[in-house]
């Protein structure tokens, strides 16, 4: 079953708003524990899931991109 423009465009979407929502509860956490904005910005760069999450949002960016035949 091949997903529709729309389909990955709404997943696309949901993805972003995931992704901003983690990370702002990264950001959140470090603030939280008084930890200085560079060990924040290491954290997020680091973050297996935000580094995943951004593979698949290309991947998908990808996809929506390319002609449909």
């Amino acid at each position: 079953m091949d997903a529709t423009p729309q389909d990955i465009q709404e997943s696309i979407e949901q993805l972003v708003a995931y992704r901003d929502r983690l990370r702002q509860d990264v950001i959140a956490m470090g603030q939280k524990l008084k930890l200085p904005q560079a060990k924040i910005d290491r954290t997020l760069a680091d973050h297996p899931e935000l580094t995943r999450l951004e593979e698949v949002l290309g991947q998908l960016q990808s996809q929506l991109s390319q002609p449909q035949g």
